[in-house]
């Protein structure tokens, strides 16, 4: 576990930025937080620095499921307040796009059980004037390993 603390939306994109050329296909990332935390406008930072072409990136809270070209595979950015039960994930597709495509996921306790064991999970909270505290957790090893250069750059204000 790992916890940061992001003094501006500005850094919280750098860390985004940061974390983006890291992510292969097969990726999960799990952004947990109450509105307006920041989950959003990391996801929107971290994809538009993967994308082939500049595009806008919309939130998905109406659309469920927004879908970007990437180099090396599909991004999918979901945002899953609106589903009731787990098996509307499936029928969404995020089963298949969790093992081919880099996921962001907002709200991801609607998941269930369809979570990914091997997901990065991303817990965002407001702290004070327009600041945000970041707890990253995993159970798969490989996220310390790839994790390790972003921990000590410059695009977080240090780890708690």
């Amino acid at each position: 576990m790992l916890k940061l603390h992001l003094s501006s939306a500005e850094a919280t994109a750098d860390l985004a930025r940061a974390i983006a050329p890291l992510l292969q296909p097969g990726d999960v990332l799990l952004l947990e937080g109450g509105i307006g935390a920041g989950k959003t406008h990391f996801a929107r930072s971290l994809i538009q620095s993967l994308l082939l072409e500049p595009e806008d990136v919309p939130s998905p809270t109406f659309t469920l499921v927004q879908v970007y070209d990437g180099e090396s595979c599909e991004i999918w950015h979901s945002d899953l307040y609106r589903l009731s039960d787990p098996d509307e994930a499936v029928e969404l597709g995020l089963e298949e796009a969790f093992e081919t495509a880099i996921c962001l996921v907002e709200w991801p306790d609607r998941l269930a059980d369809l979570t990914p064991q091997s997901a990065l999970n991303l817990t965002f909270a407001v702290a004070e004037e327009g600041s945000r505290d970041l707890t990253l957790s995993w159970q798969d090893a490989r996220w310390l390993e790839r994790l390790k250069d972003v921990i000590g750059s410059d695009t977080q204000d240090g780890a708690a």
